[in-house]
């Protein structure tokens, strides 16, 4: 039973399927891996046994009957701490929510619970989801897989080290400038960031609405795709007979691999030989306008987060750790002009960016520039931590900015990953691309 903890979760679900995997035992064994993992607390926020047990014993009915609801029936899964879960606190890694219960589940939770999977329990995130590090000294800061010393990235932190440390078979997260895929790469994990409105963000914490969006953290670009489908109570995209061969995808010069440091630099150029040998052809581009667009970030993020936090930061700004609320306060100094003109100049950004890659089947990056930073040197030093935060979500925000779907996958050196940028609305071509990649990583 403890191989379950490690196998994918589309490998559970057909465990079940054959009658090989009882969902009962399949939780029960999550959850004690839970209770007795040293980083439980670290990890998870709030552990929803008797809601775990309860959904597991109606899929264990559901398998023997032979009326499954999809592949993941019966999987057991981690939930962000953003997500609202009935007469569960949801509290977004913030003392500013501290006991706020939600009367109902997020959308994406109900459509996920329909399809059958299984919900463990709420994650630890970075507070309100405002840093791409993982770090909160507010509630907790989960461990790196890699290296215990140092954060998992974030914000989606405890989904990514839920799934990398056994203790959750799939952990769904939010990406609003890398929040799935920082954690993800940093934890060798395959994480989707999907296209902003593809998913519902009702009964979700915000923090920047025009770019809040949904997506797995997840063992296998097959895990991701599935769930995918169950978020969205949809079918998954068929990733059978997928290939490089034939493919056109853009090696991004610009903007991706300013100040890449060298673990993640070899690991990317690595990873791009083995993409050409299995027959993509991998072609340099630059793209000026995404300077253009990079600057824009400062207002375009800090404006909104500010707008809708505002109040609720103000009255009791001392339960916020420091360096969270001064990102938030920058969207101080903006007026609705300049938000207003921001837009306007990132619409024109984004025609120049599809002007510029219509002719490739996807946009190849390194997933972040760096390697998971460390923790204590983070708590003790305002320059490193500014500096590490900005550039742990430099090269995600990329496909936020451009309004993208975007995948990154593990390249086999330890916390550095590819990241895929695609199409609007391309998630099933890009799951398909995910998948042949994954094959030639391998």
């Amino acid at each position: 039973m403890q191989d379950w903890l490690t196998m994918t979760a589309c490998d559970l679900g057909r465990g079940i399927g054959m009658g090989q995997i009882d969902p009962v035992e399949l939780t029960e064994t999550y959850l004690s891996a839970i209770d007795d993992h040293p980083h439980r607390d670290r990890i998870y926020a709030r552990v929803t046994h008797d809601r775990a047990r309860a959904e597991a014993a109606a899929a264990a009915e559901r398998a023997k009957t032979g009326l499954r609801r999809s592949l993941l029936d019966g999987v057991p899964i981690s939930w962000k701490d953003l997500f609202d879960t009935a007469g569960i606190g949801t509290e977004a890694g913030s003392a500013l929510l501290k006991g706020r219960i939600p009367d109902a589940d997020a959308l994406v939770l109900r459509n996920a619970t329909q399809m059958g999977t299984v919900c463990l329990g709420k994650t630890h995130m970075s507070e309100l989801a405002f840093s791409g590090l993982g770090l909160n000294p507010i509630t907790e800061t989960p461990p790196c897989v890699n290296d215990e010393a140092a954060v998992p990235g974030g914000s989606s932190s405890g989904a990514g080290a839920s799934v990398a440390w056994g203790l959750a078979a799939c952990g769904i997260g939010s990406d609003t400038g890398g929040s799935v895929r920082i954690p993800s790469a940093w934890n060798d994990l395959v994480g989707l960031k999907t296209t902003a409105g593809r998913l519902s963000l009702e009964g979700i914490v915000p923090l920047c609405l025009r770019f809040d969006t949904v997506g797995p953290l997840a063992r296998s670009v097959e895990d991701a795709t599935h769930m995918l489908a169950a978020l969205e109570g949809g079918t998954p995209a068929d990733l059978r007979s997928a290939t490089l061969k034939g493919r056109r995808f853009a090696d991004l010069q610009n903007v991706a691999k300013d100040d890449l440091r060298t673990a993640p630099g070899q690991a990317y150029e690595n990873a791009l030989a083995k993409l050409s040998e299995a027959g993509a052809e991998i072609v340099p581009l630059e793209v000026p306008e995404l300077n253009d667009a990079m600057g824009l970030t400062s207002v375009i993020y800090t404006a909104e987060a500010y707008g809708l936090w505002r109040d609720v930061i103000e009255a009791n700004p001392e339960a916020m750790y420091p360096e969270i609320l001064e990102r938030f306060r920058i969207g101080l100094g903006y007026s609705g002009p300049d938000y207003v003109a921001a837009w306007a100049k990132l619409k024109a950004c984004r025609n120049a960016w599809d002007a510029a890659t219509a002719g490739f089947d996807a946009v190849l990056a390194p997933t972040a520039p760096i390697l998971p930073p460390n923790l204590e040197r983070l708590m003790n030093d305002h320059d490193y931590y500014v500096t590490e935060n900005l550039l742990a979500l430099r090269n995600t925000r990329i496909g936020n900015l451009m309004g993208l779907a975007s995948l990154t996958l593990p390249t086999g050196t330890p916390s550095c990953g590819l990241m895929v940028l695609s199409y609007p609305n391309s998630e099933e071509a890009l799951l398909r691309i995910g998948a042949a990649m994954e094959s030639a990583l391998a």
